[in-house]
């Protein structure tokens, strides 16, 4: 097993028609795709529909991350938690019948909640507790990933992603690994102490500042140690990228690594 396993892809080009791409991702050697339920790639009846025809003439296996733009699982306002866990349990259950993964951001400050952080911290608890319950009706795990380096985000290290899966202790609950992102807080190694708590990997690149999703390879990420270090890995790896030319890339990449030593 490795990252190389179970290689899927998804797209950042939420205001593209993914089918444009999506029935050629077998072709080019991938066996998944992880749609984010955002801008065109919504899952509405009509997107559903499509999805369907897709899992039904390849052996694609699809994962899902849940919609974040605009929502707040820690907000304190509470009309706006709970059209956030709406919107996720909503989409969670349409996709439900075909993944068995669905990745969550975890919540962030708002000007209010900056001076009320704790009670904060305590909503977005309450809000993962929540998919969780509604997950485990569809037998689905909750994947939550560790977020890129922005003051105001929870979950930029490991502590906190650990502390969130320890203290709601949920069994359908793991993180999904973002190592980009990890690596615009430096914290790589810190989350492969947890790797056991690892279900899900996103994958891409960057220089360490910027959460620039460039493909694999072309960042300061060191994919070799990274490579190793999840040789055991039997989940799904996720190349997050801008384009399927990118993915191309970052996949060619990974293979390489595999067959240097």
């Amino acid at each position: 097993m490795s990252l190389l396993s179970h290689l899927s892809f998804s797209s950042l080009a939420l205001t593209e028609d993914p089918f444009d791409w999506a029935y050629g991702l077998e072709e080019i050697g991938f066996t998944g795709w992880e749609i984010v339920s955002e801008g065109r790639q919504t899952l509405t009846d009509e997107t559903m529909a499509r999805v369907r025809e897709i899992l039904e003439t390849t052996d694609l296996q699809l994962s899902l991350h849940l919609p974040f733009s605009d929502l707040n699982l820690a907000s304190l306002n509470v009309h706006i938690w709970e059209e956030t866990l709406r919107q996720q349990i909503e989409y969670m259950e349409r996709a439900a019948p075909f993944i068995e993964v669905a990745v969550v951001h975890p919540g962030h400050l708002s000007p209010l909640s900056i001076q009320l952080p704790d009670l904060a911290w305590r909503k977005n608890l309450e809000g993962i507790e929540r998919l969780c319950q509604s997950a485990a009706d569809l037998g689905v795990v909750i994947c939550v990933e560790n977020m890129v380096n922005m003051k105001f985000i929870f979950g930029r290290d490991a502590s906190e992603i650990v502390g969130m899966i320890e203290t709601i202790g949920a069994e359908n609950l793991a993180i999904a690994f973002d190592i980009g992102h990890a690596n615009t807080n430096g914290v790589i190694d810190e989350f492969i102490k947890f790797k056991e708590k690892i279900r899900h990997i996103h994958a891409h690149d960057n220089h360490g500042e910027r959460d620039e999703h460039l493909p694999i390879g072309e960042g300061t990420i060191d994919w070799w140690h990274v490579t190793r270090e999840f040789s055991w890995f039997k989940g799904r790896t996720v190349l997050e990228c801008r384009s399927v030319g990118d993915g191309k890339k970052s996949m060619a990449y990974l293979k390489n690594i595999a067959t240097s030593d």
